[in-house]
């Protein structure tokens, strides 16, 4: 099934990094500081100065250039999405969760993807995903830590991280898993 316009620009940020060598966060601090006042001339830096293609090129431009006001493109749509219909109930766990993972600091990143979110340094040291109606799984990347309690081995529920905290009620999002997410921040 073909992608929306939204899900095609949500992936293409996701992929920034990779393609490209710096995130949209990262992209957006050079076209600013670039100083192009139109779509086609901070096109053409990108595109001549740093040797980005042109979809990315139009990408990062389309966001520097976006509107005050307007919402990010592939952001808090995916959230939405994610904690839309019967997992609405669990949107406040996302959030006190969040709120908790940036205090940690200024370069936390908060990348949302279709059915999760990634928490991101230098590199992703933790990812939040609604699994069922009624909890949430927060993997988290603690490599050479064992397993034990609330802290799982990640199994088959995702590859990109060691660890997973289920968490079902507010009440779980405290100083036990708040330090693992620290620790994981810590070492990203």
């Amino acid at each position: 099934m073909a992608k929306t316009p939204e899900e095609m620009t949500a992936a293409m940020i996701e992929n920034l990094k990779e393609k490209t060598g710096k995130t949209l966060a990262e992209w957006l601090k050079v076209a600013k500081a670039g100083k192009a006042a139109k779509h086609g001339e901070l096109v053409k830096l990108l595109k001549s100065e740093h040797g980005v293609t042109h979809g990315y090129a139009n990408l990062i431009a389309l966001e520097a250039l976006r509107p005050e006001g307007r919402a990010p493109a592939g952001g808090d749509e995916l959230v939405q999405a994610q904690y839309a219909g019967a997992k609405a109930t669990l949107r406040p766990i996302y959030d006190a969760l969040i709120a908790a993972v940036k205090a940690f600091g200024t370069d936390v990143d908060v990348a949302p993807k279709k059915t999760y979110v990634s928490l991101r340094r230098s590199k992703q040291f933790a990812l939040v995903q609604p699994s069922t109606t009624t909890r949430l799984d927060v993997g988290i990347n603690l490599k050479g830590t064992p397993a034990g309690g609330r802290l799982e081995a990640s199994g088959s529920f995702n590859a990109m991280v060691s660890h997973r905290v289920r968490v079902g009620d507010l009440t779980q999002v405290d100083a036990e898993l708040l330090g693992w997410l620290r620790q994981a921040y810590v070492a990203s």
